[in-house]
């Protein structure tokens, strides 16, 4: 079994600290608050983001993040998006090439636009990377729920080695070769789960929210197929998967998020209320950003941005949407 670091005290990052404690590897987690660090050593639990949940007795939490991940032959990475390169930076010197680094963090950087690989191979030269992703919630993950997902990198033997240290009799890990699909179908359906949950919000029904799926996961394959993604992959566990979890289940932060935009509740009221505000706010703007720059239609990725950041409501964009000129079904 490896030593493995976890930077990022959340409950993700928690739960999959655990999972890999609980399978023998010897893991140190690193997180941002005291609070949380204190919380795990003392009394084996995170109160702050995974409360009543007791964690494998050999995990340790560290408060500094290069302690962490001294001589860590992997280090998983489970930070916020937004402040992955600031964490990865702090880091850097004490991560030696050839050093496993498995991003399990779904967001695109909002000010370069970059996917949480590129922002590792610019920060980390000489490490091998793998994006893991795929439908999973943490709470669910964490009591022993059957959950599949994905380990994706380049090199075959990366993906295999990253299968390896995180599969368990119920935690299935698949490999794939598209880091950039993975990457992108985890980002992006978290504005589609918001798109969801306003609808929800708004008071419609089954047969909205069977469009909003649809056509959302045709918009984000056609972003994926500009940026040189794999089809294949918006069709499985990555894409499809996550994107039905996220949309559709009761645990979604990102869903959660959406339901409160369709009841008039503005971000910044939601921001007041809530610790941390779900990764699909912040993309939806990235994402805008991207399909700008790569000269993609995504309409409703762009309805979510205005409705989030600029004041639009929720109903209005429904009307919108629907009444947009006629178009065939394929990539329209």
């Amino acid at each position: 079994m490896s030593r493995i670091a976890v930077l990022g005290g959340g409950s993700w990052g928690t739960t999959l600290a655990d999972l890999l404690a609980r399978k023998g590897h010897e893991v140190r987690l690193w997180a941002y608050e005291r609070e949380v660090v204190e919380s795990v050593n003392v009394a084996h639990v995170n109160a702050a983001f995974l409360p009543d949940s007791p964690l494998a007795g050999g995990l340790r939490a560290f408060a500094d993040a290069a302690e962490a991940v001294e001589d860590a032959p992997v280090v998983l990475s489970a930070a916020p998006s937004h402040v992955v390169r600031q964490v990865l930076s702090a880091v850097r010197p004490a991560i030696r090439p050839g050093t496993l680094v498995v991003s399990a963090t779904k967001g695109i950087e909002m000010d370069s636009l970059a996917l949480m690989s590129d922002i590792a191979s610019e920060l980390l030269p000489g490490i091998r990377f793998a994006a893991l992703s795929g439908p999973s919630f943490a709470q669910e993950v964490y009591a022993g729920q059957p959950t599949a997902v994905v380990a994706a990198a380049a090199d075959p033997d990366t993906a295999r080695e990253t299968q390896q240290a995180f599969s368990t009799p119920r935690f299935r890990v698949y490999t794939n070769r598209d880091v950039v699909g993975v990457e992108l179908a985890g980002a992006l359906k978290n504005v589609i789960a918001v798109a969801a949950g306003m609808l929800e919000g708004l008071g419609l029904g089954h047969n909205p929210r069977a469009a909003l799926i649809t056509r959302g996961l045709a918009e984000i394959a056609r972003l994926g197929e500009v940026m040189g993604a794999e089809a294949a992959t918006f069709a499985g566990l990555a894409g499809m998967g996550d994107l039905i979890l996220t949309t559709t289940g009761n645990l979604s932060r990102n869903r959660a998020l959406g339901v409160a935009m369709g009841q008039g509740e503005s971000l910044e009221q939601y921001r007041t209320s809530h610790r941390t505000v779900a990764e699909g706010a912040n993309t939806s703007r990235a994402a805008a950003a991207l399909a700008q720059r790569k000269g993609v239609e995504m309409p409703i990725t762009a309805k979510v941005c205005q409705i989030l950041f600029e004041g639009k409501t929720a109903r209005e964009s429904v009307a919108e949407l629907m009444e947009r000129d006629l178009k065939s079904e394929r990539w329209s």
